[in-house]
């Protein structure tokens, strides 16, 4: 019984932790639960940007192509309320020639590999990347995650503790947690894809180039994506849904002809 008072102490001072940071994001027009600073955040992706840049095979040596990725990332943010927010973003293209992947970093450090920039054949298709990625920036889904770990560790550190910390309550309490954790992360996803419409679509580029995009991506997987319930990305069917609805939200009499493609 005592072991189950203390569980349930560190069980209630993580929730309570959790629920006391709460913020509201102009930009989603939600409250959210983030666990640091904007500031923090920034200082996260500055020092984290050269060592995840060199995972990639650092920076690629094409200036004209990092600066084309520069010009379409910079309209999207100066043409959205991207622009109006205190991020410093900065854009990325990595060598890796393999690696088909794009990613942000918190506070706005933005990165597309050689491998994923080489399969657009539209400006569109790097605009909807960049725009997706500009969403996580944004969302602030770097810093809800870590507000989401840490009431996760703070719930299954309360289990271990009420159950006398035995082997296989460890391994549940951690499955679980990672299943939690996962499902976040989709929807994270999801909202990225929501955002990018809109920022793609702000600064006058065809919107239905995204789904283009979740084609390339699918193509590269080949098939191999693991079910749905046990990744970090909704499938394949779910995106081009989310993208579909968003570009009928936006423009509900149909995408307007001379957008860029």
């Amino acid at each position: 019984m005592s072991r189950l008072w203390i569980g349930l102490i560190f069980a209630g001072f993580a929730f309570m932790s959790y629920q006391c940071s709460t913020e509201y994001n102009p930009v989603t027009g939600e409250e959210q639960h983030i666990a640091i600073t904007p500031k923090q955040e920034i200082a996260m992706g500055l020092k984290a940007a050269p060592e995840m840049a060199a995972q990639h095979g650092g920076l690629h040596p094409d200036r004209d192509a990092q600066a084309l990725v520069d010009r379409i990332g910079q309209k999207l943010v100066q043409s959205s309320e991207a622009g109006q927010t205190e991020w410093e973003f900065d854009f990325h293209l990595l060598a890796d020639p393999r690696t088909v992947n794009a990613f942000a970093l918190p506070g706005g450090q933005v990165f597309v590999t050689a491998a994923l920039f080489n399969r657009f054949e539209t400006e569109g298709q790097l605009a909807g990347v960049l725009g997706h990625e500009i969403g996580h920036v944004v969302a602030r889904h770097s810093a809800q995650r870590i507000a989401k770990q840490q009431l996760t560790q703070g719930l299954t550190g309360a289990v271990l503790v009420a159950a006398g910390g035995g082997g296989g309550e460890a391994q549940l309490a951690a499955m679980v947690g990672q299943m939690i954790n996962m499902k976040y992360g989709r929807e994270d996803e999801l909202q990225a894809d929501y955002l990018g419409v809109r920022f793609m679509s702000e600064a006058g580029y065809d919107p239905r180039a995204l789904i283009a995009v979740m084609g390339i991506l699918d193509e590269a997987a080949g098939g191999q994506a693991p079910p749905e319930w046990m990744s970090t990305h909704p499938s394949h069917g779910n995106r081009v849904g989310t993208i579909q609805e968003a570009i009928d939200e936006i423009y509900p009499g149909g995408v307007p002809a001379g957008m860029t493609p």
